[in-house]
């Protein structure tokens, strides 16, 4: 019987039939292959993303923002925004709190200030766009952050014993980083420990060493142990205090 020719289909191929889907049975797999993809681009992405539910509570983070505070991505989780952020002037909120009410979708800049884990200040603003599939929907809110610049945390008094401590702070991330990293660890197994991709811990690394002023791994292990964040004369290498 004669089968009228598709020009969107490949020679050889055959119509689906009433009621079947043409869709390739691969496509649940490459559905997950390109998930991941979207994951792995997340957490590369060197400017300060996450994501919120309507009520301003993080339910994802890359490590860029998390960095911000010296933490771990899973450690933002549940947080609100207003508690990380500073919002300079609270009617900047009032525009995205009524278009989440009006099913709007639509992008915000809100101007936000923060506190850094040595105590500097730094400010900048906060881009927030209202995603979702249907106005009737729930929005999701992808916040987009642009560091604008830094204010230097007030200097301690002469002969304080937290002046070189302040100079040389590091987050509860950082400490356990450098602690694996005097062990010997790999960059992979650092990020298995830690809970970071090996991307997130190399954004980590080139921050302290950025910060401090050295110029690879080894003098950045160096550096914390004359400055004291590693504890002296201890094996396997674990942070002082």
């Amino acid at each position: 019987m004669y089968e009228p020719h598709d020009a969107h289909r490949p020679p050889g191929a055959h119509a689906a039939a009433p009621g079947t889907s043409d869709a390739p049975e691969s496509w649940p797999g490459d559905a997950v292959s390109w998930r991941n993809r979207a994951f792995l681009l997340f957490d590369r992405l060197p400017v300060p993303v996450a994501i919120c539910d309507p009520h301003g509570r993080v339910l994802m983070a890359n490590p860029a923002m998390a960095a911000q505070w010296g933490e771990l991505p899973a450690r933002l989780r549940g947080r609100s925004v207003m508690d990380i952020f500073r919002i300079s002037g609270p009617g900047q909120l009032h525009p995205i709190v009524d278009a989440v009410r009006r099913g709007r979708r639509s992008r915000y800049p809100v101007e936000v200030s923060w506190s850094t884990p040595t105590g500097a200040e730094r400010y900048g603003e906060l881009t927030v766009d209202l995603l979702g599939d249907t106005p009737a929907s729930p929005p999701v809110l992808l916040l987009h952050l642009r560091v604008r610049g830094e204010r230097a945390a007030p200097s301690p008094p002469t002969g304080s014993a937290t002046g070189t401590a302040g100079a040389t702070a590091a987050s509860e991330a950082e400490l356990r980083i450098l602690a694996l990293l005097a062990g010997g660890a790999t960059t992979a197994r650092v990020a298995g420990e830690v809970g970071l991709t090996v991307d997130g811990v190399n954004y980590h690394v080139g921050r302290m060493s950025r910060r401090w002023g050295v110029p690879n791994r080894a003098a950045l292990v160096a550096h914390a142990y004359v400055t004291g964040l590693l504890a002296p004369g201890v094996w396997p290498p674990a942070p002082a205090g």
